[in-house]
């Protein structure tokens, strides 16, 4: 199997993660054998992130087994610190539990449903349509009052089809305003 490569970013993140974490694997002077490889296979399955302790003092060995075991396993090699191994493989069935369970809480709506917010949804309620507009009565033949025909004729000469109101500071140049206060000065 192949070694497990992580990113550096990642690799320091789990360096950080395993400092309080005690060794839960110890290889002895008998050195790397099968039920070693079952045990670190077993805990990692177990745990993701584990760390073993390797007795010798052959530096060139510690590597080797290190290399053997991350190859066997597939797992990542974290850091090599001393005696003491760090290994990290994710736990995939685990990783792909969660995406799902997340997909699930998720809303799915057709796009010819209306858009309703989280809220409202998890309280039941389901927004209306919106019912179209009733058409002005000049497209459907009608005759407008006076008033609503000054008003629409204001909102297509407008710019932005807002109304203006004759009050207000917008619409009156500066020292034309009359009021109760203008000619008390």
């Amino acid at each position: 199997m192949p070694k497990l490569d992580i990113t550096s970013n990642k690799r320091s993140e789990l360096r950080a993660a395993a400092h309080p974490l005690r060794p839960v694997v110890l290889i002895g002077d008998r050195g790397l054998s099968e039920s070693v490889l079952k045990e670190i296979d077993l805990n990692l399955n177990a745990h993701q992130l584990i760390k073993v302790r390797v007795a010798g003092d052959d530096r060139e060995a510690r590597t080797a087994m290190y290399d053997t075991i991350c190859d066997t396993l597939s797992c990542a090699p974290v850091h090599h610190l001393g005696k003491t191994l760090i290994l990290y493989r994710p736990d995939l069935a685990a990783e792909r539990a969660a995406v799902e369970a997340l997909n699930m809480t998720r809303a799915v709506r057709k796009p010819s449903e209306p858009y309703t917010p989280k809220k409202q949804a998890a309280e039941g309620i389901k927004r209306r349509r919106r019912t179209p507009k009733p058409k002005s009565p000049e497209a459907t033949g009608g005759s407008l009052s006076p008033r609503a025909r000054k008003t629409s004729s204001l909102t297509e000469r407008d710019a932005h089809g807002i109304p203006r109101r004759s009050g207000s500071a917008m619409s009156l140049r500066a020292g034309a305003r009359r009021g109760p206060r203008a000619g008390k000065r």
